[in-house]
Formats: structure tokens, C-alpha cells, sequence
């Protein structure tokens, strides 16, 4: 065994070498990544720039078919805007997506109910409900977004189309893939297909 006073050296001198890293690292790393004085944020951050809308976050992310970032960028957007009837309409979209019909429908009647005038909201709940097999009430709501719309969008009027078509041909269904379009407030369209 080694006498007691070399020990207690060498744990001395391991002691010492440790302060003089952790001192020459604390020394430089503050200034490396702080702010100028004064400054909340480091160099490099642009504050005069807006923060990005939750909303279009969502609608981008629903374009790439990313529907779960998507419902989250809604979720972030309710949270500052509220539950507006845009933001339960994307919620509603993004979880049609995700094939969560029951809270997609839940999320679409809100969105209806809080702007009744609006045609993609209404568009939107007849493609759920076609999704649903609902076909008589997905074309009374898809009759009524198409009035609303006076007929000015060809994603309103394809679905309309569809709608009836399905009723008609019930009994001769093959089970062919219905291109359904979700549609948003602007020029976006959203492809939900119908799997057999």
C-alpha cells in the first residue's frame, strides 16, 4: 500500500486538474453562446420578422399529407387564436387524414355550426360522410355547400357529382376508388381517395 500522504497528492492533484478544466471551460463558454449585453437573444435571430401562422403551418402540412403535424400546427393555432371555425375545419380535415371519422365528424358539425355560411366547411362534412357511407345526408350537406358556393368550385361540384353518382349506381358499386376533395378557405384542395 502506498503511504497515506501520496494518496491523499494524487487525489489532490486530480481535484486541482478537474477545477482548472471546468474553470477554462465555464471562462469561454458564456461568451461563445450569450447574447451581446442588453440583448434577450444571441446574434443571428431575426425579431423583425413575424412568427408563422399556425393556420397555413396546418393547411402546408395537410397539402404534404403530413396529417399529424398538420393537427398538431392547428392545435398550436387554437391555442392562440381560439377555436375558430378554420381551425376546427383543419382539425376535422387533418383528422379525416388520419382515418379518425369519428373525430373528424365532431370537429366538421362544430366547424358548420360556428360559420354556417361557409361552403368548404360544408363541402368537407359531406366528404366525411360519404367516407361514412352516409350518402343521403352527404348529399344534402354537399347540395348545400354547392348553393352556398353558387357553383364557383369545381372541387364542390366534382364531390356533388360523386354523391349522386353513388346513390344512383348503389346496387352496381364495384368498389372503383372515389377521388373525394376536401377544400379549404383560398385555392387549396386536399385528395382524400376512397379505398374499397
Amino acid at each position: 500500500m502506498a503511504p497515506q500522504g501520496v494518496t491523499t497528492v494524487v487525489t489532490s492533484g486530480k481535484f486541482l486538474l478537474a477545477i482548472a478544466v471546468i474553470s477554462a471551460v465555464a471562462s469561454c463558454g458564456p461568451k461563445a453562446i450569450s447574447a451581446p449585453e442588453g440583448d434577450l437573444f444571441p446574434p443571428g435571430v431575426d425579431l423583425s420578422k413575424e412568427a408563422e401562422n399556425g393556420v397555413e403551418v396546418g393547411h402546408r402540412l395537410m397539402e404534404a399529407q403530413q396529417y399529424e403535424l398538420a393537427l398538431d400546427a392547428f392545435n398550436r393555432a387554437a391555442l392562440e387564436q381560439g377555436m375558430t371555425g378554420e381551425i376546427l375545419n383543419g382539425m376535422g380535415t387533418a383528422n379525416l387524414g388520419l382515418g379518425r371519422l369519428g373525430q373528424s365528424e365532431q370537429l366538421l358539425r362544430r366547424a358548420v355550426k360556428e360559420e354556417p355560411d361557409w361552403p368548404e366547411a360544408w363541402n368537407n362534412l359531406g366528404v366525411l360522410l360519404m367516407e361514412r357511407d352516409q350518402i343521403a345526408e352527404a348529399q344534402q350537406v354537399l347540395r348545400k355547400a354547392y348553393a352556398l358556393d353558387d357553383g364557383q368550385n369545381d372541387s364542390i361540384r366534382d364531390n356533388l357529382r360523386l354523391a349522386l353518382a353513388k346513390s344512383e349506381n348503389a346496387d352496381n358499386n364495384d368498389g372503383q376508388n372515389e377521388n373525394y376533395k376536401l377544400v379549404r378557405r383560398g385555392s387549396s384542395d386536399f385528395l382524400i381517395r376512397k379505398t374499397p
